[in-house]
Order: C-alpha cells, then structure tokens, then sequence
C-alpha cells in the first residue's frame, strides 16, 4: 500500500484573508487540488481536505487547509496526522516566509520557526519540528510597516503579475520534495530561474 502524506498550506480563514501573503500556503494547496480535479472538503478535524495521489501508483496525498486561524494551526494538523496516520515524517508544511525574498522558494526539514507562529504552534502540536517544509518567500516590508501588517496585506499589483508562477513553482516543489526526495526538490528550486 502507498504511503500516505498529509499537505498543510497554512493561512488564515475568511474572506479578509484570503488573498493576503499570509495565505500563500492555502493557495499551493489550492493548485495542487485544482491539478488533480479535486474540492477540499470539510474534515472533522477542523479543517478542508481532499484526498488524492501524487500520480497514479504513487503516494497517496491528503490535502488540507486548517479552518483555524495561523496562529494555531498545530490542533488541526496533528489531529489529520493521527486521523490519517501519518509520522512528522511526512507532513509537509506550505508556509509564508518573511526572509525570504518574493517570488523565491526554499524547501527544508525541521529547525526553528524563525518567529512565524504557525509553525511553532505546528511544531508544539506534533511535538517535534522535524518536518519538511515548503517555504515561499513574500520578502520583508519596505520602510518601517510592521510585519505583522505587511502578511495580512493583499499582495501588491507587481506582485500578482508573478503570483501564479509563484504558488505553481511551488506546487511543483511539493511534487517534486514528496516524489523525489528533499534533495533533488533543493536542487531545482534553489536555484536562480534560468
């Protein structure tokens, strides 16, 4: 039987939110079921899931966007981990990430949570920070506006002109890290667009 591996975009629920930098990680999520002709569903665990596979015969993928604000996305996400059975191991986390610069992607497993409050919460739920993650980089706000401002804010027009390629690279970094191998998904996106 295919392993199954639990996806997490973490956001913030609302219409306020929903096209906000905070949210960029819903929105992999949304691809990544919109590539698979897939609806997220409500899930007992309070959250939307969809339930699909990486590629025929592949591993099996639960698709999820907790229904709880970011700050305390961990209840969520640990209750689909034991509802699905699925170690730290396997939980990739699709997240915001104030330094690193827009339009940028970074994959790694485990460290710090670097002040985003998701993830600590995430990592205090599971019990352990070891888990990969799908970083994308929305850069720190110009001048002096806090950052706390700068993630609930809509992304700006220049910025939605690439916001598609963005959340596809993205998508694609989610794919390649679970079919692949961490390694092979930092090779690719790590490096500058050709």
């Amino acid at each position: 039987m295919a392993e199954t591996w639990l996806v997490v975009g973490l956001g913030n629920p609302g219409t306020r939110y929903e096209n906000t930098r905070h949210n960029v990680g819903q929105m992999v999520i949304a691809e990544l079921a919109s590539r698979r002709s897939e609806t997220l569903r409500a899930h007992k665990a309070s959250a939307r899931v969809a339930e699909t596979w990486l590629r025929p015969g592949g591993p099996k993928l639960v698709l999820a966007v907790p229904n709880s604000f970011m700050n305390v996305s961990g209840g969520p996400v640990s209750q689909l981990a034991r509802f699905y059975d699925v170690p730290a191991e396997r939980i990739v986390l699709v997240h915001d990430e104030l330094d690193i610069p827009f339009d940028t992607i970074k994959l790694k497993i485990g460290g710090g949570h670097g002040g985003h409050n998701g993830i600590r919460d995430v990592a205090k739920a599971l019990g352990t920070p070891d888990f990969p993650r799908v970083r994308v980089g929305i850069g720190r706000p110009p001048g002096r506006q806090d950052p706390a401002d700068w993630v609930l804010d809509p992304f700006s027009s220049a910025e939605r002109t690439q916001l598609t390629l963005l959340i596809g690279d993205a998508a694609d970094a989610v794919e390649q890290l679970i079919g692949e191998g961490l390694l092979a998904a930092q090779q690719k996106h790590h490096a500058p667009r050709a």
